[in-house]
């Protein structure tokens, strides 16, 4: 899995880095600053010189048409970013470029690593300053010379962002709009200038992804179309907003061979292995049976969509449990899954004398009355792995007792709404205006409430956050080359619910049934495509388990 890092933890290894004599501080910036033209180059390869980015060419290199072929704008900040993007300007200028460099704030307070590479630029050009002009009239430079500008590069903040944000509003508003009408369009002279960020767009928070706004009319960040980050990719990029402001994500390697150990960084929930998933030749009950409690007449669709996707996962079997009176509706619906009568908790309580049952499903169509409330006590003090979702998550925050019962082997599925009923102090401090740093993030957030639930939390949206009560933490990102916007739709959770629970049964980990059941059924959305409604995840998952190698 792909780790990502806090700006906090980034500081960190570059200080250890640097402590141990392995590489210095200007060594570091130079290889940031020779990342980001590398990436310019990859990302555009009509602007690179047949030589690359560096080592400087002899000048009998630099033909008479080439001198000045391609025009840069750097933007620098008043710290370390600020110092990549000299080092950046530099690289561009000897790759044959005409660059122009803007400071935002003193140099004489830049540090000392950055002062260097302004001194080094400054031995033979000029740098203007972004204070000298109003606010905006930067961008109205960039277009009136959108002739001879390809490419706005942002080392202003990054991961350095000061909190809260001002005097730059209208400008990050004019590069946010920038950004839809000013693409690179290199058959034409010149054409309009591509953005791109370093480490992580000015104004957007490298540990919450969100935009530090002065109002809610104001998103007061860059965006950009790519943006290059250093070592590992920073939480923010795929958090919130980040993934809106961040374009294309490239992450280039720095060098650093060591890190301190602890950091306790967030991962990237990658393709299961193909061993995880597979099924040997035994019987049906060696691979679990899972139990999908359902509503009355008329409320069961979501779980028969949870227990269809429990099956398809391979839980060797999967059993609805539902009122007497709607065994025919579900029966209309079900062959391969069977059926059995559970009015009440006495009911439940039979069922479950059979061991072979080894994995519960709770809450997709359960309802809200007396008979919810006993079945979900039922299954916490059951002790058996069980996944919460949908109407168990609204009775767990309505009763301390229940919540209380919760135990290590459940997996609670909230999206945003169901988690802040849940965690009413958690969400506060997660949706509260960003006004001092660290910012409190999704992935703070719950780790926090997995610690206090006891339990595995995955708290559902585009940016997944999955945690145990230990801190481990995952995020399974539907954002970049993995967006699934198909996937708000109707039942689409109750399927996910379905996927985990058919994993528990398995015998995967708590956690571990998370995250993979995460993983696929973003993998089942990107399988099929638009048009996609929650009866299809389940139908997907042979094609994307055939994809996996899964024998």
């Amino acid at each position: 899995m792909t780790e990502l890092l806090t700006a906090a933890q980034m500081r960190a290894i570059e200080a250890a880095a640097i402590a141990s004599g392995d590489v210095t501080g200007l060594e570091l910036m130079e290889r940031a600053g020779r990342g980001v033209v590398t990436a310019i180059f990859e990302e555009w390869p009509e602007l690179a010189p047949p030589w690359g980015p560096a080592p400087k060419p002899p000048e009998y290199f630099l033909q008479d048409d080439e001198k000045g072929k391609h025009r840069a704008v750097v933007l620098c900040g008043p710290g370390n970013n600020g110092g990549d993007g000299f080092v950046v300007a530099r690289l561009l200028f000897e790759a044959g470029w005409e660059v122009e460099v803007f400071l935002y704030g003193d140099a004489a307070k830049l540090p000392p690593d950055a002062k260097v590479n302004y001194a080094r630029w400054c031995d033979a050009h000029e740098v203007g300053s972004l204070v000298a002009y109003e606010v905006g009239s930067l961008v109205a430079y960039v277009d009136r010379k959108k002739w001879c500008c390809d490419i706005l590069v942002d080392a202003l903040f990054g991961a350095g962002l000061p909190l809260p944000m001002h005097g730059l509003s209208n400008f990050f508003w004019n590069t946010s709009d920038m950004r839809d009408c000013y693409v690179p369009e290199f058959g034409h002279p010149r054409g309009r200038p591509g953005i791109v960020s370093v480490d992580v767009p000015s104004g957007v928070c490298s540990e919450t992804g969100r935009t530090i706004s002065l109002d809610d009319y104001d998103p007061n960040a860059i965006s950009s179309h790519l943006t290059v980050s250093f070592h590992r990719a920073k939480l923010g990029l795929f958090l919130d907003d980040g993934p809106q402001y961040a374009g294309k994500i490239v992450v280039r390697d720095l060098g650093i061979k060591r890190e301190p150990k602890g950091l306790c960084a967030v991962r990237i929930v990658s393709a299961p292995h193909a061993s995880w998933v597979t099924k040997d030749d035994v019987h049906k009950y060696s691979h679990g049976h899972a139990l999908i409690l359902s509503g009355g007449i008329g409320k069961g669709g979501a779980a028969r969509l949870a227990a269809r996707g429990a099956l398809r996962i391979g839980a060797g079997a999967v059993t609805v449990g539902c009122p007497e009176d709607a065994l025919i509706e579900n029966a209309a619906h079900l062959n391969a899954v069977m059926l059995t009568p559970v009015n009440d908790a006495v009911a439940l309580g039979a069922i479950l004398t059979d061991a072979r049952i080894n994995a519960l499903c709770v809450g997709p169509g359960l309802g809200l009355g007396a008979r919810g409330v006993a079945l979900v006590a039922a299954v916490l003090e059951s002790g058996r792995a069980a996944v919460l979702d949908a109407d168990a998550l609204t009775l767990l925050a309505r009763d301390a007792d229940l919540f209380a019962a919760l135990h290590k082997s459940c997996v609670l599925t909230p999206h945003a709404g169901e988690f802040a009923r849940l965690f009413p102090d958690i969400a506060e401090k997660l949706n509260a205006p960003a006004t001092t740093g660290p910012a409190y993030s999704k992935v703070d957030a719950t780790r926090e409430a997995a610690k206090r639930a006891g339990c595995v939390i995955l708290f559902k949206g585009p940016d997944t956050v999955i945690a145990d009560p230990t801190g481990r933490c995952s995020i399974n990102a539907s954002v970049y080359e993995r967006a699934a916007p198909w996937l708000a739709t109707a039942g689409s959770g109750d399927a996910l619910a379905g996927f985990i629970t058919g994993l528990l049964a398995r015998g995967f980990a708590p956690m571990q049934a998370a995250e993979t059941g995460a993983w696929l059924h973003t993998e089942c959305a990107l399988n099929f495509g638009p048009g996609l409604i929650a009866e299809d995840l389940p139908e997907q998952l042979p094609a994307v388990l055939r994809a996996l190698d899964v024998p």
